[in-house]
């Protein structure tokens, strides 16, 4: 590598390390990291353990970006130094490579990740998926999307956690609801919220045609203690059933699955994960908590008809990403222009350049308002 190659390298990921930095207060971050470490000092600090325990949570998701920007300050720091050893003439080229393609991966992930300043984008996600008008084509096509999200989740060493699943009538599936938790879930997986759209030549067609089918995603912030959400229980109409799950020893013999619809916003909750009512019931109704926090967050924001999946109409034209299997492979995000032809990867759950161009397109909207 010679040495003007060298120094235009090193231009570029000083550029890049000044970019990142300047999206947050490092001081400050640090002081409340120190501050809080200086409360769970206290004494009495456990004695009163719901309030620990949100001081805990909230230290650990500081803590986690602190050591996060440590990281990346010193590895900026060893790919200076041997970007230095290189000018004197030391062999240290390969090091200097692999060091600056880290450290440009990792300011990727921390630039997106900064980006997360509001207060429910560190909670975790509840996704619903529901197929679009089609019948088998495109519940097979939300099956399809479940699988994408769940391998997403794999990928990403997330907490998986399946609250109710509906069997299509001969494949696929009807709706789906699981939880996917972990640093940031609902912050990345709102990007996703919208229609999606499927073309390929269909499996369930003898004729070999090819089809469009559609599916509608909703993601919704899995409220806390530090979210408060009253509930009038006469707003509440609650019904029992018994659990029609994927089969097998899934199936309850006892009506334990919960429903729960809250009557002045039409909002329906299904839970029948657990064999307990009691615990269905909990679950439905911090569920439909989290409905109703993104209810207000959205209208809040005037943007309740294009954000709200109920809202969406789930047809051609609504779609937020399309991807076509035949007679080409692409996937791509009509929001961002984001595109692949890597279709396969993409429903293996990589799904992160979409998440973070569209994170960066609504922060650029952000600031030039």
């Amino acid at each position: 590598m010679q040495k003007s190659e060298i120094k235009q390298e090193l231009n570029i990921i000083s550029s890049l390390y000044e970019d990142v930095l300047s999206m947050i207060d490092f001081k400050l971050l640090e002081d409340e990291v120190k501050s809080l470490e200086k409360v769970t000092y206290v004494q009495t600090f456990w004695d009163d353990v719901d309030n620990a325990n949100k001081v805990v949570k909230e230290l650990k998701l500081l803590k986690g970006k602190y050591n996060k920007i440590i990281e990346f300050k010193e590895l900026y720091e060893e790919c200076v130094m041997t970007a230095e050893f290189m000018l004197e003439g030391e062999d240290t080229e390969s090091e200097f490579v692999r060091s600056v393609k880290v450290l440009k991966e990792k300011a990727e992930i921390l630039s997106v990740e900064l980006l997360l300043k509001a207060e429910n984008d560190k909670l975790n996600a509840i996704i619903e998926i529901h197929p679009g008008a089609g019948g088998t084509e495109s519940q097979d096509w939300a099956e399809m999307l479940f699988r994408m999200y769940k391998r997403y989740g794999e990928t990403n060493n997330l907490e998986y956690e399946l609250f109710d699943y509906q069997n299509g009538d001969e494949a696929g599936i009807k709706s789906v609801t699981f939880g996917l938790r972990g640093t940031n879930v609902y912050g990345y997986l709102k990007s996703e919220i919208g229609v999606h759209r499927l073309v390929r030549i269909s499996p369930f067609d003898s004729g070999g045609r090819r089809h469009t089918s559609f599916a509608s995603v909703n993601v919704i912030p899995e409220v806390d203690d530090s979210i408060d959400i009253e509930i009038n229980e006469n707003d509440l109409k609650i019904d029992t059933f018994r659990s029609s799950g994927a089969g097998g020893q899934s199936v309850n013999t006892t009506d334990s699955a919960v429903r729960i619809t809250h009557l002045p916003t039409k909002l329906v909750v299904n839970v029948q994960n657990e064999r307990s009512q009691i615990k269905n019931r909990a679950k439905a109704m911090q569920i439909l908590k989290g409905k109703l926090y993104q209810l207000e967050e959205e209208k809040k924001h005037a943007e309740l008809s294009s954000h709200r999946q109920t809202g969406v109409s789930n047809s051609f034209g609504s779609q937020i990403r399309s991807y076509v299997m035949h007679p080409y492979s692409m996937v791509k995000d009509h929001r961002t222009n984001i595109e692949t032809g890597n279709v396969s990867k993409v429903m293996d759950g990589y799904i992160e350049p979409f998440i973070n161009g569209f994170l960066k397109q609504i922060a650029r909207g952000e600031q030039s308002e």
